[in-house]
């Protein structure tokens, strides 16, 4: 069921300052993104993402078309009540501390006092904000303390949907992949989440189903295997062999078809054939070599976005 629908969104901006000209960020966009799932927003710098997102928080207005979110004209005031969202830089009020800007955000959904105050203990927590930092001021705080804080605050009214603009940004290795549980929960819940990143590998574990935007315009939605290209019929071997990779393609009876590569540890190999890791193991043996990994050749999520953009 579509808990996000929108047809033909269309943005165009007033440029020039003697000659006004138009020039459209987004062109006719149709999308529907399901209940319950985690839709990823692609496209490079331009193509139209946050433009969308903000034509869905009505932070802008569209040209032409329309959108609903929750069954919801965007129009409508109420449907912000199930909805949250965190832009891609957040600025917030400098001189309240974490814990006041939340209970903050609670008060404006109309959270009680005490409900104010155990919420916003238990999404700081959630968010992994190290409790030390509870009553610093917002303006002494990193990009990734405030992006955590702003996660937070996206989720204080236990939204049905979210709107995640570049979530992972400023956050270090450690910090991502706490986000990224987090996000992952969020769709354990029963939440919708809609979110544009530029960390493609996050965008493969967490979606369900991508959008690729090109110029203001979608290139291409659907799930992850859908969008891969696949190799038929053909493996990658990667190979650490004790002996030199010479030795090695010298033992090869289908040279012609096999691709091979010499690697610092040995030798990586593309099969046309699956039947053809037979032959390699047989070498292996000869040369006492030893087998690394044999996984399908697929096209990555990266070389279909460099592709189409």
């Amino acid at each position: 069921m579509p808990i996000v629908e929108i047809e033909n969104l269309t943005k165009d901006y007033e440029v020039g300052f003697w000659r006004k000209r138009k020039v459209r960020a987004l062109d006719g966009l149709s999308l529907s993104v399901n209940e319950g799932e985690i839709f990823g927003f692609l496209g490079a710098n331009g193509a139209g993402k946050t433009t969308t997102l903000k034509l869905l928080m009505r932070l802008i207005f569209p040209t032409a078309g329309k959108a609903r979110i929750l069954g919801r004209d965007i129009a409508d005031i109420k449907m912000h009540q199930g909805i949250g969202y965190l832009p891609e830089n957040p600025y917030f009020y400098d001189y309240l501390t974490a814990r006041e800007f939340l209970e903050y955000c609670a008060e404006l959904f109309g959270y009680a006092s005490n409900e104010r105050k155990s919420r916003s203990e238990a999404l700081l927590r959630r968010v992994r904000l190290d409790e030390k930092s509870w009553n610093t001021q917002l303006r002494k705080f990193s990009k990734g303390m405030l992006q955590r804080v702003g996660l937070a605050q996206a989720i204080v009214n236990d939204p049905k949907m979210v709107f995640l603009d570049e979530p992972m940004s400023g956050l270090d290795p450690i910090g991502r992949r706490e986000i990224r549980d987090l996000i992952a929960s969020l769709r354990q819940e029963g939440k919708t989440v809609f979110m544009c990143s530029h960390i493609l590998s996050d965008i493969e574990v967490l979606c369900d189903r991508v959008g690729i935007m090109k110029r203001g315009r979608l290139a291409h939605v659907g799930n992850l295997d859908e969008l891969r290209q696949r190799t038929s019929d053909r493996h990658v071997v990667e190979v650490i062999a004790t002996a030199d990779p010479e030795k090695f393609r010298k033992h090869l009876s289908s040279s012609d078809r096999i691709v091979m590569t010499a690697t610092a540890g040995g030798v990586r190999l593309e099969l046309p054939d699956e039947r053809d890791v037979d032959e390699v193991l047989r070498i292996l043996r000869k040369i006492e070599g030893k087998l690394v990994s044999v996984q399908p050749l697929r096209q990555s999520l990266e070389e279909l976005f460099l592709d189409e953009t």
